[in-house]
């Protein structure tokens, strides 16, 4: 087959940021011919030079869209809609693909995915990271009714258009069953995380002892300091548990609560902010600590959302604190592998570290199971062969209809 994937945020492991599609085209670049269209937003990013830009035999297609965390919503759009345009005439150039792969968010890149499909007539899957507009809107982002009217026309449009739709959790998959598309057109393959990569980390002490964390139970957050990861809260219950020496809480990430993060670890000393990290020494982080946190706002569809840094901690067998009362609620108390509470309620989770914490046994458990289930269902390499049957499923019902 030949693939062509439509994707605006490519990253590597160089990059602080997830892998799922660097690792997805590693496999299928074995057996099939991969094209990407990607922005090169993030190429100068990289943190260290370790990994190629694509994997080995993916043919790239780079496409000039600057784009930052730190844009505001009129740059956003912009970076949106030149992203769209340009992969729009790329995709109509290059070699006719078997099959085409459309991710959001954003929705422009779908759309783009979806007219390159039209125009050479091949059919596209879409592959659903976030739940847009229903995330900006909620956010706030879109306060024209009439916008937002224009934007649920378009997504509703896109699920139509598809051939077959890929969400990243069950409550994303309930979301767009409820917009009435059938079942059969759908198959959900979480965020999921590269299980070698995190693959037991020798020398622990060692990296303990570079960050001065020697003695202390590690409650780490690693991700976005975006808008909807309540950093705040996080921020009160450290303060509520200054009184708990052995308990420090580490920061790795970047992004617009940043400036309170600096504030607040000058003022507390159980603060300990880290610079941000490659993917490949994210690991590193996530199996020195004692728990990880996995925090949004509350709002309702947050709930449905696949947070990578939730899998990356599960699969170096740390448990992870949730606030989203949804599915990842579920995930963790089905499967014993850690614990939730309440979005925004600083005073709950400083309690049930305090307490939690203390039970070494518990932990120990909670430990072992985080292990067991990331290897058992969140290996990103176990989903390549799910995916391929996808691509070849739609491929076969186009030829025969």
């Amino acid at each position: 087959m030949h693939i062509a994937l439509f994707h605006q945020y490519h990253h590597n492991p160089d990059c602080p940021a997830t892998c799922r599609h660097y690792t997805f085209m590693g496999e299928l670049a074995k057996r099939h011919q991969i094209t990407l269209l990607t922005s090169n937003a993030w190429e100068s990013k990289r943190i260290t030079h370790l990994y190629d830009w694509v994997p080995s035999g993916v043919d790239l297609i780079s496409i000039n869209a600057p784009y930052s965390n730190k844009m505001g919503v009129v740059q956003r759009l912009q970076a949106f809609g030149a992203f769209a345009a340009q992969s729009l005439l790329r995709g109509l150039r290059m070699p006719k693909p078997d099959v085409i792969w459309g991710v959001s968010t954003p929705l422009t890149t779908a759309w783009a995915a979806g007219k390159v499909a039209s125009f050479r007539k091949v059919p596209w899957v879409f592959e659903v990271q976030d739940l847009w507009p229903s995330f900006p809107i909620q956010m706030g982002a879109v306060p024209s009714k009439l916008a937002q009217r224009q934007l649920y026309k378009l997504e509703g449009s896109l699920y139509r258009q598809a051939a077959h739709i890929i969400p990243l959790s069950t409550d994303m998959e309930r979301y767009i069953l409820d917009k009435g598309v059938p079942a059969s057109k759908i198959t959900t393959l979480v965020n999921g995380t590269e299980i070698p990569l995190a693959a037991p980390v020798a020398e622990q002490e060692a990296l303990r002892e570079k960050l001065g964390l020697q003695g202390k139970q590690v409650v780490l957050y690693a991700g976005t300091y975006g808008r909807a990861n309540d950093i705040p809260m996080l921020v009160k219950a450290a303060a509520l548990l200054q009184d708990q020496s052995q308990i420090c809480f580490v920061f790795t990430g970047q992004g617009y609560d940043a400036p309170l993060l600096e504030e607040a670890a000058q003022r507390q000393k159980n603060i300990r902010l880290l610079p941000p990290l490659p993917r490949h020494e994210i690991f590193h982080l996530f199996a020195l600590a004692a728990v990880s946190v996995v925090s949004f706002i509350d709002l309702p569809v947050l709930q449905a959302n696949s947070p990578g840094k939730l899998f990356d901690s599960l699969a170096v067998g740390t448990p992870v604190v949730v606030t989203n009362p949804g599915w990842t609620k579920n995930l963790v108390e089905a499967q014993g592998c850690g614990w939730y509470v309440p979005a925004g309620e600083a005073e709950i989770l400083a309690s049930s570290l305090k307490l939690r914490l203390r039970q070494e046994q518990e932990m120990d458990v909670m430990r072992q199971n985080a292990q067991r289930v990331a290897r058992e269902q969140f290996d990103r390499l176990q989903m390549v062969t799910a995916l391929e049957k996808i691509f070849e499923q739609v491929i076969r019902e186009r030829i025969l209809s």
